[in-house]
């Protein structure tokens, strides 16, 4: 390794191309979504930098056209994780002392080539896969990812140059070392980026990872492990593991070798796993770092001083993109009385003109759910909606499952703050509104913030600043990413680092270095220049 003191600069994020009708990167997805429906692929388990297959088979089908079979892949159990385990722990004793200007710059080659040659295979994956449109696709599974894998190691080197002081005669320095141990790594469904991240920022720090990607998302995972091997990253760091949660969480967690568990998925498995963790504590090698983010029941919150035509396009947006199927969507609103009457006009219209297919249609707004368990799911909250007397569904309450999981975007009314549709997450695009009295926007913003069990995201919309920095003091605790006069959805790596507390998670903010420091275990090294010759102290002498 060369003697050079290198400096990463501030990345900057990646742009966000735009598809529209005629731009070469329009025809380029196209072209690209049509071979992967071709291409039945045969994905493995890899342990090791070896493909592994065991025979269990699972498939990877379309959520708007669940007819379409995109590939199958092999399932992980006990016997997969015994030997990833001892594989992360081959890998590990090279891969934790390898120098980080090496490991920035494995990141570095892979933040280029899904800039690159494979943007449209990710993005392409993502939408046949996840039901995503393009827009969606785009902003998750290349540009959110990209920036990651760029600010990532930017952001490790501010960790590393954190220093102490040194007296005069004394050297002391922190080494930041990875964890003794692997990683497990939990990701979610929807989005690509957390897929792509959440292994590989415990990666970046020296750490080697067990990987299980969700189920009904194993297919876009396979291709970001194709591309970690491509920018040189070493056999055994990362090791991928897909299969049911329950034949693998268990024998998982049941590693003495277990030093850290990052998740992104819902509230009660997280619980479930922390409570597994404490259950074998006494059994770990060291104390396991926990890091999740799990659910959210984000609001939106009007203030009579809002510009009802900002409110209603971010609504839209914020609750019915990528089928309201993010942690952060909009899920409850509240809206005084002055405005709601023109606010609800102009969403049911808007609502209405909301297109939903398949995503390969360019065009579409919206695609399906992501399987017949969330479908299930989700109209039953829509029916909730229909049998209650203090709701009422305003547009939208459709659903079909005969070709894919469409469930319409939903606007409902209730007049109990309290009910249901206000207090549980829904993860569809079902928006309830509550609509208060203009005079009780102070006593409202306090029930906003203890309905419910979340603290994920949140708006406020004002014009009024006093009006704005009330709700920024009531709902301090409410949200642990709060905008202002915009939707609360659409966090970007380096500007709003992500992430809650309360129900919502640990809060230890993906996208900045807040993350990336619990992936690391310091040691405090002090160097004395001019050691003592004699014991005695000066206060001894008579």
């Amino acid at each position: 390794m060369h003697n050079s003191i290198v400096r990463l600069e501030r990345p900057e994020n990646e742009p966000v191309m735009s598809y529209a009708p005629g731009s070469p990167e329009r025809e380029r997805i196209a072209s690209r979504l049509e071979e992967l429906k071709d291409d039945q692929i045969e994905i493995p388990t890899i342990i090791g930098g070896k493909e592994v297959r065991t025979g269990d088979l699972a498939e990877c089908r379309c959520p708007h056209d669940h007819g379409t079979i995109l590939g199958r892949y092999h399932k992980a159990g006990p016997e997969q994780v015994d030997q990833a385990v001892e594989a992360s722990q081959k890998a590990w004793r090279e891969w934790s002392e390898m120098h980080w200007q090496a490991r920035a710059s494995i990141f570095g080659r892979m933040a280029d080539l899904l800039a690159g040659k494979y943007r449209m295979t990710l993005n392409a994956a993502t939408m046949l896969c996840q039901s995503k449109t393009i827009h969606q696709a785009e902003i998750d599974s290349a540009c959110e990812l990209i920036d990651f894998y760029r600010f990532n190691p930017f952001y490790m080197t501010q960790i590393y140059g954190e220093q102490p002081a040194s007296a005069r005669g004394v050297w002391n320095y922190l080494e930041y070392r990875p964890l003794e141990g692997f990683v497990f790594a939990v990701t979610p469904f929807n989005f690509t980026s957390i897929a792509g991240n959440l292994p590989t920022s415990a990666a970046l720090m020296g750490n080697t990872v067990l990987w299980k990607p969700a189920s009904s998302a194993v297919y876009p995972a396979y291709f970001l492990m194709e591309l970690f091997k491509e920018a040189g990253l070493p056999d055994g760091v990362i090791n991928f593991l897909p299969g049911r949660g329950s034949a693998l969480g268990d024998p998982i967690m049941g590693q003495e070798e277990l030093a850290g568990v990052h998740f992104t998925g819902s509230t009660a498995v997280f619980r479930r796993m922390w409570k597994t963790v404490g259950e074998n504590i006494a059994d770990y090698k060291s104390y396991p770092r926990i890091v999740g983010e799990t659910g959210g029941k984000d609001f939106a919150f009007v203030h009579p001083s809002a510009d009802p035509k900002t409110v209603v396009a971010n609504l839209v947006r914020g609750a019915y993109e990528y089928q309201g199927q993010k942690c952060s969507a909009a899920s409850r609103a509240y809206v005084p009385e002055s405005l709601w009457p023109e606010v609800s006009e102009s969403m049911v219209e808007d609502i209405k003109t909301l297109r939903m297919g398949d995503i390969s249609d360019l065009g579409m707004f919206m695609g399906a759910l992501i399987d017949e368990a969330a479908f299930e799911s989700v109209t039953s909250y829509v029916e909730l909606a229909k049998e209650s007397d203090d709701a009422e569904i305003l547009t939208g309450g459709g659903y079909d499952k005969s070709e894919g999981y469409f469930v319409e975007p939903t606007l409902v009314r209730s007049d109990d703050p309290g009910h249901r549709l206000m207090r549980e997450e829904i993860f569809g695009p079902v928006l309830t509104v509550y609509v208060y009295p203009d005079g009780q926007y102070e006593d409202i913003l306090h029930l906003c913030d203890r309905t419910s069990i979340y603290g994920l995201t949140g708006s406020i919309f004002a014009r009024d600043r006093a009006a704005v920095q009330m709700a920024y003091r009531i709902l301090r605790h409410s949200a642990g990413n709060f905008y202002v006069n915009d939707k609360p959805t659409g966090a970007v790596v380096g500007q709003q680092p992500f992430g809650g507390s309360r129900g919502s998670g640990t809060n230890d903010k993906a996208g900045s270095h807040i993350n990336l420091l619990r992936w690391v275990s310091a040691r405090t090294v002090k160097e004395n220049l001019n050691p003592v010759t004699d014991f005695r102290y000066p206060y001894m002498g008579e």
